[in-house]
C-alpha cells in the first residue's frame, strides 16, 4: 500500500528540487568568470607583448645626395629653387622657421630643416645664398656671417617596403606641430584625458545621436579603442570584436601613460592609400599630402588631416576636394566652439586653400629604376626582412636635378625624332654617373621613367656596336713602338676564314673603303674595316684582356666579329667600361650607395669608392684625344651644332647591325652618360648611334652644362707638330702643322724649319747669322 506524502514533506520535496538549478547556474557563472578572467590575462598578455616590443615594421628609407652649398659650386639658381620645391620648402615673405624660403631676384633666404647624417647632424640654420649666373657667388648665415659650406637636407626619393606595403614615418609628441593634439581629442574623443580606455559617457552620446538621426553617425569608440582596432584586430562588425576592443582598451590604459598610447596612435592611424602602399600615421600623412615634415604644419593642413581620419579615402583631398574642404572647415569650427582657437583664427584658416601637392611626393614608383639598383647593391650585404622592416636609412649618390634633366631630354628628344617609322616602338634607357668616383647620379629604365617594370638600364643587354672600338685602339696604343695616333692603317675591304670554314666579310657603314688613313681616323670616324683588321693585327684575345681590364666581367668568345661589337653589353655594364676611359685608366665600380644608418641614426655601413689603376695614364690620353676628335670631325660632330665648340667632350657612337640598336657613350670632365635605344623584341629601328642616343644625349649635355674635358698630360706623353697630310715631323707655324700627342719616344723626327730648305742661298745663310746672333 502506498502512502500518500504529507503537506509538509511535499513542500520540503519542492524547495530541495529548486536547489540544483540555482547550483548549476552559480557553478556556470564561476566557470564563465574564471574563462573570462584567463581571457583576460591572455588578452592582457598579447597586449603588454605588442605594445612593449618592436611595435611596427619599418621599412628602408631611400635619400638622394644632399646638396651642399660652397661659394664658386657651379648651381644655377633654378635648379635650387626646384630642388627647395622638391624638399617642400615653402615661399614665405620671411625665413623665420624651418623650412621657410625667400626667393629674391638672384639671392635666397631659407631656413633649413637640419639632417643626421653618417657623419652626425647638421643643425637648422638661416642662410643667405646669392648667386651670379650659373654658380653661387656667396654663401652666409641668417646673422651675415661667412659660411664655407652648408648642407641641404637629402629627398627622400623611396623606400624598400614589405610584403604588406605599409609605410610610416615615426615622430614624437614633441615634434608634432601646434594643435594637432588638441584638434585631435577635440574631433575624435573629447573626454580622452579622462575615461579609463572606454567612454561611457561617449557611447551614450553616441546611441543618442545615432537614434535621434535615424542613422549610424557617430561612433562610441575612444582614441584607445581606435588603436587597438587598428594595432591588434581587423575590420570586422561583431559583438564579439567590439567587445575584446573595449577590454584591450581598458588593459592597454592598465599599463601605459596617456601620452605614450596617443603617440601610438599618432604612427598608426591609416589616412589613405598611395598604389598598394598604405598610408599610416600622421608623419608620413605630412608629407604625402603635403611634401612638408609635420612639424611645420599650419592650422589648416592640421584641421584637414585630422578630419581625414574618419573617412581617408571618402575624404581624400585628391579625388575629392570638395568633400574634403567641408570637412576640413567643420574641424575649423569646432575647434572654435570649444574655444581651442579663436573665431577669427578659425575664419582665417578657412579662407586658406586645401594646399595639397599635385601628387604624392613619397610615391614609391619616383624613381624606379634607381631605386632597383640600389636593393640589388644591398642585398649584397643585407636580408630583404633588414631592408624591409628595420627603418634603416640608405644614403645614395641619387642627383635628382641630373635625374630630372635627363628625363626631360629623353622625353623633348622623342617628341622631336618619334615621328619615323617605327619610333613609337622604340625603347630607351640611360645611365648618369661622376666619371671620378664611379657614383652613379641618374638612372632611367624605360622611355616612361616613372614605370616601374624591366629595368632596361640594367637588364637590357644588347650587341653594342661601335662602343667597343676604343678598346680596340687602347690595345694598340699601349705599344707606342709600333702604333701612334699616326701610324697609317688601311681601311681596305678583306674577308677572315674561320676554324668552321665560315667567311667573314666586314664592311664599312657607308659601304665604301678609305684607303690608307691615320690609325686616329679609324675611331673618330668608326671605320668597321681598319679598326677590324687593326684588331686582327692584334690578336682577339688582347682586345678582350683590353676590355675585362676595362670592367667588361662577361666571356665573350674570340670572334672577329667581337671587335666590331657582337658582344652584348648592359647600358651600366657599358658605363662602367666607359667610367676607365674617362677616369685616366683608373677603375672604379659603379655604384649607388654611399651609406646606411640604422632607424635611431647610428652608423652602420659605408660604401666608399674603390679605385685601381688598369692603363697606363698616356695610353689612356692617346684614346681620350681620339674620342675628342670622334666628337669634334667624326660621327659625334653634330653635338657642336647645339652646345659651344669651348666645351671639350670625349665620346663614342655605336650601332648594331641593321640598327636595332642605338648607342652613345660619352663624357665630360664631372659627367659620364651612357644612352641606348632599341626594341625590347630585337627588330630593326629608325635609328642609328648617331642620330638616335646621340641626340638624346646631346639634349641632356645641353641641359646638365658640363664642365670641359680637362686631363692633365701625364709626364710620358709630349706634344709634337707633324704635318696633317704627311704625318712626318714639322713645326711650329708651317703650313698644314697641328699638333699631336705621343707616348714619348714614339713621336716623328721633327722638321727643319719652314721655308728654309727651299728658299735661295743667301737667305739660308741670312737665317743662319741670325740665329747664332740671337
Amino acid at each position: 500500500m502506498t502512502r500518500s506524502r504529507t503537506p509538509r514533506a511535499r513542500a520540503k520535496h519542492r524547495s530541495g528540487g529548486s536547489r540544483p538549478w540555482l547550483g548549476w547556474i552559480f557553478k556556470l557563472c564561476l566557470v564563465g568568470l574564471v574563462v573570462l578572467a584567463g581571457f583576460a590575462i591572455y588578452l592582457d598578455a598579447v597586449v603588454q607583448e605588442k605594445f612593449s616590443g618592436k611595435r611596427w615594421t619599418i621599412p628602408a628609407k631611400v635619400y638622394a645626395r644632399p646638396l651642399e652649398l660652397f661659394v664658386g659650386q657651379k648651381l644655377a639658381k633654378q635648379d635650387f629653387v626646384t630642388e627647395l620645391d622638391a624638399l617642400g620648402y615653402r615661399r614665405e615673405s620671411a625665413a623665420d622657421g624651418p623650412g621657410a624660403a625667400v626667393v629674391n631676384g638672384n639671392q635666397i633666404d631659407l631656413y633649413t630643416r637640419g639632417f643626421q647624417f653618417y657623419e652626425g647632424a647638421e643643425p637648422a640654420q638661416r642662410l643667405r645664398v646669392r648667386f651670379s649666373g650659373d654658380y653661387v657667388a656667396g654663401l652666409t648665415r641668417g646673422d651675415g656671417g661667412k659660411l664655407d659650406v652648408a648642407r641641404m637636407e637629402p629627398l627622400l626619393i623611396g623606400g624598400l617596403y614589405p610584403a604588406h606595403h605599409e609605410d610610416r614615418i615615426l615622430i614624437k609628441l614633441d615634434q608634432v606641430p601646434p594643435y594637432l593634439i588638441d584638434t585631435l581629442v577635440a574631433v575624435e574623443d573629447r573626454d580622452y584625458f579622462n575615461h579609463f580606455g572606454v567612454s561611457p559617457k561617449g557611447i551614450a552620446r553616441a546611441v543618442w545621436i545615432n537614434a535621434t538621426a535615424g542613422q549610424l553617425r557617430q561612433g562610441g569608440s575612444t582614441l584607445t579603442q581606435q588603436l587597438v582596432k587598428n594595432f591588434f584586430l581587423t575590420n570586422e562588425r561583431s559583438l564579439t570584436r567590439k567587445a575584446n576592443e573595449a577590454m584591450m582598451a581598458v588593459l592597454l590604459e592598465l599599463h601605459y601613460d596617456k601620452r605614450e598610447i596617443l603617440e601610438a596612435y599618432l604612427n598608426e592611424v591609416f589616412l589613405g592609400q598611395d598604389g598598394q602602399r598604405a598610408v599610416h600615421g600622421f608623419g608620413l600623412a605630412s608629407q604625402y599630402f603635403f611634401s612638408q615634415p609635420l612639424s611645420e604644419l599650419k592650422l589648416h593642413q592640421v584641421a584637414l588631416l585630422v578630419g581625414m581620419v574618419k573617412g581617408p579615402t571618402y575624404y581624400n583631398p585628391r579625388r575629392y576636394p570638395d568633400r574634403a574642404l567641408e570637412r576640413r572647415n567643420l574641424v575649423l569650427d569646432l575647434l572654435a566652439q570649444q574655444g581651442i582657437v579663436t573665431p577669427e583664427e578659425a575664419e582665417a584658416a578657412k579662407q586658406k586653400p586645401l594646399g595639397v601637392t599635385q601628387r604624392g611626393s613619397m610615391a614609391d614608383s619616383s624613381y624606379p629604376a634607381f631605386l632597383d639598383l640600389v636593393k640589388r647593391q644591398l642585398r649584397e650585404d643585407y636580408r630583404d626582412e633588414d631592408l624591409t622592416e628595420e627603418g634603416l636609412r640608405i644614403f645614395t649618390s641619387f642627383d635628382p636635378i641630373l635625374q630630372n634633366k635627363a628625363e626631360a631630354a629623353l622625353s623633348e628628344t622623342f617628341k622631336r625624332i618619334g615621328a619615323r617609322k617605327g619610333a613609337d616602338e622604340v625603347e630607351s634607357a640611360m645611365v648618369v654617373a661622376n666619371p671620378e668616383n664611379g657614383e652613379v647620379q641618374a638612372l632611367i629604365g624605360s622611355r616612361q621613367p616613372r614605370f616601374a617594370g624591366f629595368n632596361r638600364a640594367i637588364d637590357a643587354v644588347r650587341p653594342i656596336g661601335s662602343l667597343v672600338k676604343p678598346a680596340v685602339y687602347l690595345t694598340a696604343l699601349e705599344r707606342p713602338s709600333q702604333y701612334t695616333l699616326t701610324s697609317l692603317v688601311a681601311d681596305e675591304p678583306f674577308s677572315v676564314k674561320g676554324k668552321d670554314g665560315q667567311v667573314w666579310t666586314p664592311q664599312n657603314y657607308d659601304h665604301k673603303a678609305h684607303g690608307t688613313i691615320y690609325l686616329y681616323q679609324g675611331l673618330a670616324n668608326s671605320y668597321n674595316l681598319s679598326t677590324a683588321k687593326l684588331g686582327l693585327e692584334l690578336g682577339v684575345p688582347n682586345v678582350l684582356k683590353t676590355l675585362e681590364r676595362l670592367g667588361v666581367s662577361r666571356e665573350w668568345p674570340a670572334y672577329p666579329a667581337m671587335l666590331l661589337g657582337a658582344g652584348a653589353l648592359s647600358p651600366m655594364e657599358v658605363a662602367t667600361m666607359y667610367q676607365t676611359l674617362a677616369n685616366g685608366g683608373f677603375n672604379t665600380p659603379l655604384r649607388g650607395i654611399r651609406s646606411v644608418l640604422t632607424a635611431e641614426g647610428e652608423p652602420l655601413k659605408r660604401y666608399p669608392f674603390q679605385i685601381q689603376q688598369r692603363f697606363d695614364a698616356g695610353a689612356i690620353y692617346l684614346v681620350q684625344n681620339a674620342m675628342q676628335r670622334v666628337m669634334r670631325e667624326g660621327t659625334g660632330r653634330s653635338v657642336y651644332n647645339q652646345l659651344p665648340q669651348s666645351l671639350t667632350l670625349a665620346g663614342k657612337t655605336g650601332t648594331s647591325n641593321d640598327s636595332r640598336d642605338s648607342w652613345f657613350a660619352g663624357f665630360s670632365q664631372d659627367l659620364l652618360a651612357v644612352v641606348w635605344m632599341g626594341r625590347d623584341d630585337n627588330g630593326k629601328t629608325p635609328f642609328t648611334g648617331a642620330t638616335g642616343s646621340l641626340q638624346v644625349w646631346t639634349n641632356f649635355m645641353v641641359k646638365a652644362d658640363p664642365l670641359p674635358l680637362d686631363m692633365p698630360m701625364p709626364d710620358n706623353v709630349t706634344q709634337a707638330w707633324i704635318d696633317a697630310g704627311t704625318g712626318q715631323g714639322s713645326a711650329t707655324g708651317c703650313p698644314n702643322a697641328v699638333q699631336m700627342p705621343y707616348i714619348r719616344g714614339s713621336e716623328p723626327t721633327p722638321g727643319a724649319a719652314c721655308g728654309v730648305l727651299d728658299a735661295p742661298a743667301e737667305k739660308v745663310m741670312d737665317w743662319v747669322k741670325g740665329w747664332l746672333d740671337n
